[in-house]
């Protein structure tokens, strides 16, 4: 048990980071974004380049944020029948949930992505807008790191349910407790 908690806290940590440095991305597409408005508005000028970076920091942080978010538990759920349950019922629904949904899902988007991702590659694609940015093969990597980074999330779900149903509830962080832990 003490090897599974030890893996749920390294990708627990993982996924900590990498929220916290693309989080960052928000303030750069606030500052593009407002950047773009006032070239436009006050100097009568539109660089498309501009355009694609906020949009694409915007994939680009989406993307990368939603293990952390996972792992924060901050994702939707239908909490009328969720917060009221037992912790080992949370567990439990956890456990399947990871298993039949989230899982099955990251590995689909990562078959039917890969493909894209590598022909992006070859083609070293950029924008489909004349004058739009370059480079648009690295947006689509993220979608692989999605995937991958959800998916480890997903274990680290897994581990805790175990953990919960073992009844060692001590060897899971009190950051990646259920927010409304009843029993």
């Amino acid at each position: 048990m003490q090897v599974l908690a030890a893996l749920m806290r390294m990708i627990n940590g993982l996924s900590w980071l990498v929220g916290q440095v693309f989080a960052w991305l928000s303030v750069g597409i606030v500052l593009v974004c407002f950047w773009v408005v006032v070239e436009r508005y006050a100097f009568g000028n539109t660089r498309l380049w501009m355009q694609d970076l906020y949009v694409w920091m915007n994939g680009a942080m989406f993307t990368a944020v939603a293990a952390f978010a996972l792992y924060r538990n901050d994702h939707v759920r239908v909490d009328i029948f969720f917060r009221p349950a037992s912790l080992r019922t949370k567990a439990l629904l956890d456990l399947l949930g990871v298993i039949l949904l989230l899982l099955p899902f990251m590995y689909v988007v990562w078959v039917y992505s890969w493909p894209n991702v590598v022909r992006s590659w070859a083609r070293f694609e950029g924008s489909a807008n004349v004058g739009g940015m370059p480079g648009l093969y690295i947006l689509r990597t993220f979608i692989l790191g999605f995937a991958a980074l959800l998916a480890l999330q997903g274990v680290a779900m897994i581990i805790r349910s175990i953990l919960i149903l073992a009844r060692r509830e001590d060897l899971v962080p009190a950051d990646f407790r259920y927010k409304y832990e009843t029993e």
